[in-house]
């Protein structure tokens, strides 16, 4: 079944099966004030696979894949017509000199009844042909064989997500990021049954300092480092310990975990399990102003960071960042000593690869390295591409 909102999620990282037409130089093509370069070896046609992001088809297009939008062409004759679905046949044309990609095709599928969201595509229906056989030959001897019309069901693909989901799906769900005195406020362990001090899987407990006793669902969380920015503090990492369920609303409540990540301890917060959402669409874009910010935190930091690595940046929604943003990753080269003139003096930076914030906060965000030339760390800095 097609899910709208999972749409702009699913078109981004692993593209297999390209049929292309190669090209020997790159098209630069002037829009908006902007360069957009075609690749060399971009494909005039292309059928998307089962496994497609969003960015690896935008790569196969583009030198620079955050420039999708600007030869993304709606299709108003579709509905929703922003997703992309494995089948769809996606064709470049030139407008007034200007690149346009566009769903040339769409294979004709029907959702079961019920199934599909509201502005789902529905293509036609399968109905075979009616025909009564009497004395056919190569009919059964002696019987009529009809067949009346039906509409074959097929259940819509999903589409495709714009990073791979599994990446930064546990950071979609949860706080994450909090302020100084926000777990303070929230309930607490006290203690578990039998006075169990450390809680696992299926462990009963006791709570108190519940705002909301009748939600079923909690999360359970332990205040973590602060996010500097120099000085300047941004928040809390709210450190994810497990799942919990309401069994005896009260003061102190009764709960039984439900799922652990880490071990929990009487003090360790409580928070109401947000409600389960489908996972969100990016639409991988510039900034729409130059910013500089840089890497501030990296989760389960190792010295060196990759691809896929989740990062936290001093950039957020104050400055006009929001998902599907992507920045360029420079690496702070440092100084060097003057072989010549003594002294020291200070290398430009260098480019390192590419990120993709995929949650926004007020004053920073979360985004997933997509691909790193040379080793990425704490402190480089994120530009606008």
């Amino acid at each position: 079944m097609r899910n709208p909102l999972l749409s702009v999620v699913v078109a981004l990282l692993l593209v297999t099966g390209v049929s292309s037409f190669g090209q020997t130089e790159t098209t630069e093509v002037v829009q908006k004030g902007d360069v957009v370069q075609l690749r060399p070896d971009h494909p005039d046609r292309y059928v998307v696979q089962r496994g497609d992001t969003l960015w690896d088809i935008a790569s196969r297009f583009l030198q620079s894949p955050w420039n999708w939008p600007k030869i993304w062409t709606i299709n108003e004759q579709i509905a929703n017509p922003h997703l992309i679905y494995p089948g769809d046949v996606l064709v470049l044309r030139f407008v007034g000199g200007r690149p346009q990609v566009t769903v040339a095709e769409r294979p004709a599928q029907v959702a079961p009844e019920g199934a599909a969201p509201e502005g789902a595509p529905k293509g036609p229906a399968e109905a075979p042909v009616v025909r009564e056989y009497e004395g056919v030959q190569g009919a059964p001897s002696g019987r009529v064989t009809k067949l009346s019309p039906r509409i074959i069901e097929k259940p819509l693909e999903k589409p495709i997500p714009t990073i791979s989901p599994e990446q930064i799906l546990p950071f979609l769900s949860k706080p994450l990021v909090v302020d100084k005195n926000e777990l303070k406020k929230a309930g607490y362990v006290t203690v578990g049954l039998d006075d169990r001090i450390a809680l696992g899987d299926n462990s009963e407990f006791y709570a108190r300092g519940l705002k909301n006793t009748d939600a079923e669902v909690y999360q359970l969380y332990r205040r973590g480092q602060r996010i500097r920015d120099g000085h300047k503090t941004l928040g809390y990492e709210a450190v994810y310990l497990g799942d919990a369920r309401m069994l005896e609303p009260g003061d102190p409540a009764r709960l039984v975990v439900t799922k652990v990540k880490q071990e929990i301890l009487p003090s360790d917060s409580l928070l109401v399990a947000p409600a389960r959402e489908p996972l969100p669409y990016f639409f991988p874009h510039a900034p729409a102003k130059d910013v500089k910010g840089r890497i501030v935190t990296a989760f389960e930091a190792l010295s060196e960071l990759g691809p896929y690595t989740i990062v936290t940046v001093n950039l957020g929604q104050d400055d006009g960042i929001d998902e599907g943003t992507v920045l360029r990753i420079m690496r702070n080269a440092g100084k060097r000593k003057d072989p010549v003139r003594g002294g020291k003096y200070r290398l430009p930076p260098e480019e390192s690869g590419l990120m993709m914030v995929f949650r926004s906060f007020e004053q920073l965000s979360y985004g997933l390295v997509i691909n790193a030339t040379r080793p990425i760390h704490i402190d480089d800095d994120v530009i606008t591409p």
